[in-house]
């Protein structure tokens, strides 16, 4: 058996949004990520480790997955929870807390459940399989996001280049007419001097024919 498959699951519960949670995982810092908890839950006194046998044989039959029940309720822990029912009259009436230490003294009463070793090499077995398909979907949405990446820096360097070769253009084109220009100036300063030299000869032969 895999070194990984050796380790002890534990049962971690905890309270977010509208739903108690619970999962069976190897470590606190396992079930923080099951939870995607971006903070430490437990050093917040928010979650904690617990042997209540229903919550402990719920989780371990599902060895990775978060199970949720409506907050504050006794109820069993399921993949899929409804709304806590007191959700609907929360614009009438104010929501009533749980008294501190009335669910922990009811847990306190129930005998605890052994795992016997096949149940607990099942269930750890369970949760590698769970997070290999994490795992594997957290490499599909990476290799995802490296295609996308991928793709917009080929248009980006598609996009400079045309840009680049447009301006070369442009500035090749900029130089002829201004060679263009410089030639229509020669030839415009040219046909100056060469009518200044006739108009000079005709004015003289004009003065010469009035006499």
């Amino acid at each position: 058996m895999p070194k990984q498959l050796k380790r002890k699951l534990k049962t971690y519960q905890t309270s977010l949004g509208f739903y108690d949670q619970a999962v069976a995982a190897p470590s606190m810092k396992a079930a923080l990520e099951a939870w995607g908890a971006s903070s430490n839950l437990f050093h917040q006194g928010v979650a904690r480790e617990t042997d209540d046998p229903d919550i402990v044989a719920a989780t371990m039959a599902k060895p990775g997955v978060v199970l949720r029940r409506p907050v504050g309720s006794d109820g069993s822990f399921t993949e899929s929870s409804a709304l806590p029912s007191d959700l609907a009259d929360a614009g009438d009436k104010p929501k009533r807390k749980p008294k501190p230490g009335r669910r922990a003294a009811k847990t306190a009463q129930k005998p605890s459940r052994k795992i016997d070793g096949q149940q607990a090499r099942k269930a750890a077995a369970a949760f590698e399989k769970e997070e290999r398909r994490r795992e594997a979907e957290r490499r599909k949405e990476e290799a995802a996001r490296a295609r996308e990446s991928a793709r917009r820096e080929t248009a980006v360097a598609a996009a400079e280049a045309a840009l680049d070769e447009a301006r070369r253009e442009h500035e090749a084109r900029n130089k002829e007419i201004e060679a263009e220009r410089a030639a229509l100036d020669k030839r415009a300063e040219a046909e100056e001097t060469r009518w200044g030299k006739q108009r000079t000869k005709l004015v003289e032969a004009l003065r010469r024919a009035r006499r």
